[in-house]
């Protein structure tokens, strides 16, 4: 008998699969290392007597997540950092801009149908141009970082993991699933805006998958985001985390259509933008995975191959 016919003994049939150790042992390792990295970071900002605001936990949950992703695809996969899908190219700025139109093109799509129907309108209120810029520029930083942390999580090392354990189509609704779940007790939530935030896991899955860009799924989640709250001062997820002045939204009717307290995202001008959106995706040509993302070999890419590109 060759050594390569030898059959498999049980600590490498538990331990090792076809693309290395398995996805479910890659997965412990990465949640052990984020929340590590995270409570260790957390302690010493504690310990340094610095402010935790909304920014400043965001900012460190993000920091945890990348080091604990970063390692995994170095050490345990041997890929370049930029495999996780931050490469430092010039693919990124194109990723960004498109992402962030292409996201804020989505909201905007939904909130024209409120207006067209009379049911969003906005009402002027004080407020100063310095003040109007600085609300706009907050507002981008914040949901930039929570777009990013989001992204890293449900569309980072875990989901290139999960693909190539499971597959495509399963991951995207398990990862779609857990993006809900997350948001399932947020204020004024409906049955409504959780399959909208079921829709949009899906579709910020389509969009890594089509760039393996996270700069690319970051900037359509963030540009949903801060078009939704910093330009049109509406509620994210039903939470109101910024006031822009000069205007203030309002939005009458049936709380199906407009969203009610949660925002846009619980109303059916939302699922039909989402549904839209995601069929764009899957079949533009105008995105793709870049040549530098291909030379860094994702792990999506060894499941895969060329039917997302």
């Amino acid at each position: 008998m060759t050594e390569a016919s030898a059959p498999r003994t049980t600590t490498e049939f538990l331990f090792q699969g076809p693309y290395g150790l398995r996805a479910g042992w890659r997965l412990a390792l990465y949640l052990l290392l984020f929340v590590a990295v995270s409570r260790v970071l957390g302690v010493a900002v504690a310990g340094a007597g610095l402010r935790r605001g909304m920014l400043a936990a965001a900012s460190a949950t993000l920091f945890g997540a990348l080091v604990a992703g970063w390692v995994m695809i170095r050490v345990v996969d041997q890929r370049p950092l930029g495999a996780l899908g931050f490469p430092a190219e010039r693919a990124a700025a194109k990723d960004s801009a498109v992402g962030t139109l292409a996201g804020g093109a989505m909201l905007g799509a939904a909130v024209v149908l409120l207006a067209v129907a009379g049911t969003a309108r906005w009402v002027a209120e004080p407020g100063t141009v310095s003040e109007y810029v600085a609300a706009l520029g907050r507002a981008l930083l914040f949901f930039w970082v929570a777009a990013a942390l989001e992204e890293v999580l449900f569309r980072g090392y875990p989901f290139q993991v999960l693909v190539q354990g499971m597959g495509t189509w399963p991951t995207l609704l398990v990862t779609s699933a857990l993006f809900t779940y997350v948001h399932g007790n947020n204020p004024n939530v409906t049955a409504l805006g959780l399959a909208n935030i079921f829709l949009a896991g899906f579709m910020l899955g389509i969009a890594y998958l089509r760039t393996r860009s996270l700069w690319f799924a970051t900037a359509v989640h963030m540009g949903w985001n801060w078009a939704m709250s910093g330009l049109l001062d509406f509620p994210v997820s039903g939470l109101r985390l910024f006031d822009a002045p000069y205007y203030d939204a309002h939005e009458t009717g049936a709380d199906w259509w407009t969203g009610g307290a949660f925002g846009p995202e619980a109303g059916v001008a939302a699922t039909v933008t989402l549904a839209l959106g995601t069929a764009w995706l899957m079949r533009t040509r105008r995105i793709g995975e870049s040549a530098r993302m291909r030379e860094l070999r994702p792990l999506v890419d060894a499941r895969i191959g060329e039917g997302w590109r």
